[in-house]
């Protein structure tokens, strides 16, 4: 077979680890063609039904989890090359010159590094979000993909949940013009203690899982932010468990089109709160309103001995096969399989960036969600401190053409961040 991708990953931490690895497992198995469908993407299926998907490599930043996780994926067939320590793509990107794409499910705070290696060898590359923490580095990126003429691609599957496919094709419109809103993602204590207590302090909740909505408002409307206030607070964490990180932030965001969208994320939720997540939406438009519950689908169930659950069916599920096997699919595969099919176009059918600007979740629009995230860890540091001295929270962000400014009445208006000439 002469269609061939050949797909290696860093980090296989909670996402890395599952959902990223899980899918190229049956990518490999069953190539492409089974997952088009959800996606409308059935009009490819002749043209791209038979690629073969190969994954060859895996680094981590300990050895001991590549070998485990090569142990428990051998048993499903898989076999590839495990590399470890701090910069493992290096090695990857040396030993795999016609490694088609490097997916990256490292610590929010290093995806940039390996990003602009890959695109520097010449290889796409598939990345959890956020994109990068700092706007200088998300522009880095846009530029190296552009010169590299390399596909990026950011995981942002809430894009791909069925009830937000609805809302974009429909509802949105029938609510007409939006006025304000609130998005909330609040995250289990065991992420931040637990999961990824090594680097809870380089990043916060807002960062982490806010850019899931900045991004589902800025894909849907096609909206840029223009201002923004954010505030947080740190006790637990910090009291509790010595981890210098916020416990909550909450960010004001509004954006060009005169729409306000609060956003509201933690990750100190009680281990015994009955979902996996809490996460809602709420959109007000001048002629109604839609709301979409995310975490209670209506799947509830009670057990002995794990009292009351609820179970998030939409973003990844088991199905079983006739042969015993499972198969994973759900929006969390989805959003990977826009990606690699992308870029299956650009390799087999000659397709350049531009030809499919806007049909998967890319680095401009990604972007968009940095300049926040960079303006709120800015502004939530300024007015966490300044509460903390008895001074309020007077502190706000612009966006504008030249990138973005800080006002802050006790320090002074400063730039923080200029927007490429």
């Amino acid at each position: 077979m002469d269609k061939i991708l050949k797909i290696a990953l860093v980090g296989a931490g909670m996402f890395g680890g599952d959902v990223h690895l899980r899918s190229y497992c049956q990518f490999e198995q069953s190539g492409l063609l089974p997952w088009l469908g959800r996606l409308g993407l059935d009009p490819m299926a002749r043209k791209l039904g038979d690629i073969a998907i190969e994954f060859v490599a895996l680094g981590t930043r300990t050895e001991e989890t590549g070998i485990r996780r090569k142990e428990e994926f051998r048993k499903c067939g898989m076999d590839f090359r495990t590399y470890y320590g701090e910069t493992p793509w290096v090695d990857i990107l040396r030993d795999f010159p016609d490694l088609d794409i490097l997916a990256v499910a490292t610590p929010d705070h290093l995806h940039t590094q390996p990003i602009l290696a890959a695109l520097e060898a010449g290889v796409h590359v598939i990345t959890e979000k956020p994109l990068a923490l700092d706007a200088n580095e998300a522009d880095a990126v846009l530029a190296a993909s552009r010169k590299a003429e390399r596909f990026v691609g950011v995981d942002m599957h809430k894009r791909y949940d069925p009830d937000h496919l609805r809302i974009r094709d429909e509802i949105a419109q029938r609510i007409g013009e939006p006025l304000y809103g609130i998005a909330l993602l609040e995250e289990p204590l065991e992420v931040s203690t637990q999961v990824f207590r090594s680097w809870a302090e380089k990043s916060d909740p807002f960062s982490y899982v806010g850019c899931h909505w900045t991004d589902l408002f800025i894909a849907n409307f096609k909206v840029k932010p223009v201002s923004l206030h954010a505030v947080g607070q740190k006790k637990k964490l910090i009291e509790e468990y010595g981890i210098d990180a916020f416990d909550a932030v909450q960010v004001k965001v509004q954006f060009d089109n005169g729409m306000s969208i609060d956003f509201h994320n933690n990750w100190i939720l009680p281990d015994s709160f009955e979902g996996p997540v809490n996460q809602e939406s709420r959109l007000f438009g001048v002629n109604g309103v839609v709301e979409s519950d995310t975490q209670y689908r209506g799947l509830r169930f009670v057990t002995g001995d794990a009292g009351m659950r609820t179970a998030n069916v939409h973003m990844t599920r088991d199905i079983r096969r006739e042969d015993g096997s499972l198969a994973y699919c759900g929006y969390g595969v989805d959003s990977i399989v826009v990606c690699v099919e992308k870029i299956a176009e650009m390799k087999f059918l000659a397709k350049k960036l531009d030809d499919i600007a806007g049909t998967y979740p890319d680095v401009p629009e990604a972007r968009l969600s940095v300049l926040i995230v960079h303006a709120a860890r800015e502004v939530v540091k300024r007015n966490h401190a300044y509460i903390e001295q008895g001074k309020g929270a007077p502190v706000t962000a612009l966006f504008n053409n030249d990138g973005i400014t800080v006002f802050d009445p006790y320090a002074g208006k400063s730039i923080i961040y200029s927007t490429p000439v």
